[in-house]
């Protein structure tokens, strides 16, 4: 299954692949043109990116492991010269080490930063925010809001990812439901919350790892983690062409591996999202490798609109080998691609393209001069 990203690293010496690290390699975007992309959108870094639209910039970041990178751009295409600034830079070895999954919301007129940080081991991986109040994230200053407290047990939580709903601010995240002895279970959870960095509810268990493509955790080629690890991870929010309904988008199986993948639950926008019943379970993986294409192990979603609002792009991160070479880097890097909607409204996410192939821009992208 999966397992908590670059988790893996205090395995290495047991475990026989490299863990899953931000410091990835690959193509840089190389644009055939003003009007057209091609993927990777970065040479290195970018897994499990985030990005949101706001007053005509792309706010952007991904894990950079030892502290919090933004960067702005009118083109979220062009990454490489993209504005960027170290934003937070921990000064607490309690949330010092292996900074996962940044995310950033614009909540009540304010910039959020959230993440999972530990202290050096894995084990410790705990949820965090900071809170930057400038009009302009790539301004003023992001202070420690603390960390966010997902039970009494003080249990392991990593991706946290924050929606709102009618009136309410939510908390989705990947934890696990009692401290690891000798097999891992990472299961999807949703609380709501009482400000953008304290919990209103009891934590509610809403999908875990129980089908047989959310619980591979062992490699084609044999390597594998010293012990079991079942995974959903990752949780995004989204939803159906007519709001009528929600979508948490989360990934399922080890980040190691190509059969990391993406599980899709779903519920009625007037439901009560705190019911674990109100949520229902697609059977099948609803986006996954394509070998053919040499894309393996695609996930860890984020979704934004085009410049002028008329189009969706789905941008998540992917590699072009089979799962991750001991000693090698380990390659996933962000990629980014248009999504449609069926019949029914819901999401046609398609399938992942294959790198080098010039992608028309997201419309109403500025045009250079």
């Amino acid at each position: 299954m999966k397992t908590m990203k670059t988790k893996l690293s205090f395995l290495l010496s047991l475990v026989l692949l490299v863990s899953c690290n931000p410091k990835n390699t690959g193509r840089q975007n190389d644009a055939t043109g003003d009007t057209t992309y091609t993927n990777p959108l970065l040479a290195e870094g970018g897994s499990d990116a985030s990005a949101i639209y706001h007053n005509g910039k792309y706010y952007y970041t991904h894990e950079t492991e030892s502290y919090i990178m933004l960067w702005e751009t009118t083109d979220i295409t062009n990454l490489v010269h993209a504005k960027s600034k170290k934003v937070w830079i921990p000064k607490d070895p309690m949330n010092s080490r292996h900074l996962w999954d940044p995310e950033i919301r614009l909540i009540n007129g304010k910039w959020y930063i959230y993440f999972a940080a530990d202290d050096g081991n894995t084990d410790n991986h705990q949820l965090y925010v900071i809170e930057n109040d400038s009009p302009d994230p790539m301004e003023g200053e992001f202070q420690l809001r603390g960390p966010i407290v997902t039970n009494s047990g003080w249990n392991w939580g990593i991706h946290p990812a924050t929606f709102e709903h009618k009136g309410n601010l939510y908390l989705l995240w990947s934890g696990w439901p009692s401290r690891r002895i000798n097999t891992e279970t990472q299961c999807i959870y949703i609380a709501r919350m009482k400000d953008p960095w304290t919990l209103d509810s009891e934590r509610v268990l809403i999908s875990k790892p129980e089908y047989e493509w959310e619980r591979q955790w062992v490699n084609p080629d044999g390597s594998r983690t010293a012990y079991p690890i079942y995974v959903n991870e990752a949780p995004q929010f989204f939803h159906s062409k007519d709001n009528k309904t929600l979508i948490v988008y989360y990934a399922a199986s080890g980040c190691w591996s190509p059969f990391y993948c993406t599980g899709m639950l779903t519920a009625d926008a007037d439901s009560d999202l705190l019911n674990p019943a109100s949520w229902k379970k697609s059977e099948v993986p609803v986006f996954q490798q394509e070998p053919k294409e040499r894309v393996y192990g695609p996930g860890s979603f984020s979704f934004v609109p085009s410049p002028d609002s008329t189009e969706v792009y789905l941008l998540y991160h992917a590699r072009s080998l089979p799962n991750s070479v001991t000693g090698e880097p380990e390659s996933r890097n962000t990629r980014l691609q248009k999504i449609g909607w069926d019949a029914d409204g819901m999401p046609d996410l398609g399938k992942p393209l294959p790198v080098g192939v010039p992608l028309p821009k997201p419309s109403g992208t500025p045009i250079k001069k």
